[in-house]
């Protein structure tokens, strides 16, 4: 039997282009891991950062070369006037509006905060909150143009 013939082929195939609302809400799922890992960095008193890369040239000899930096999150989350703690979801500079006049979730403790941002998650990943992302998307895009 050639090796081949022991592979469970199939007629699937990759897809050449991902819808935009998935590709939005990706994006989103990123950035609530983002808060996840930095609310748990926080309780356990550490510091988190993202590291990206910059492409900088040197004055001198004109040379580009690229440089791995540190990136700070800052926290989706708040404490409110009436001292509770509550936690805003962002889609780039914009607060989602989660229902109607309502623009964040609160939040019981500090502890709570990870599985409430778990929560949020998966709201995400169900398309919950496709029509809130795509209403900031297309404020955030008019932005943009002249």
């Amino acid at each position: 039997m050639t090796p081949l013939a022991q592979l469970k082929l199939t007629d699937a195939r990759k897809p050449h282009q991902v819808p935009q609302v998935v590709v939005r809400r990706r994006k989103l799922e990123k950035r609530v891991w983002q808060q996840m890992e930095l609310a748990r960095a926080q309780q356990s008193g550490a510091n988190y950062t993202i590291k990206r890369f910059r492409t900088v040239t040197d004055k001198t000899t004109g040379a580009r070369r690229q440089v791995e930096t540190d990136v700070r999150v800052k926290p989706w989350w708040f404490t409110t006037d009436a001292g509770k703690l509550a936690v805003s979801v962002r889609y780039g500079s914009r607060v989602l509006e989660l229902a109607p006049k309502k623009w964040a979730v609160e939040v019981a403790s500090e502890r709570d905060l990870i599985t409430t941002l778990d929560a949020i998650k998966t709201a995400v990943a169900n398309g919950e909150l496709d029509a809130a992302i795509d209403a900031a998307a297309t404020k955030l895009r008019a932005g943009f143009t002249k």
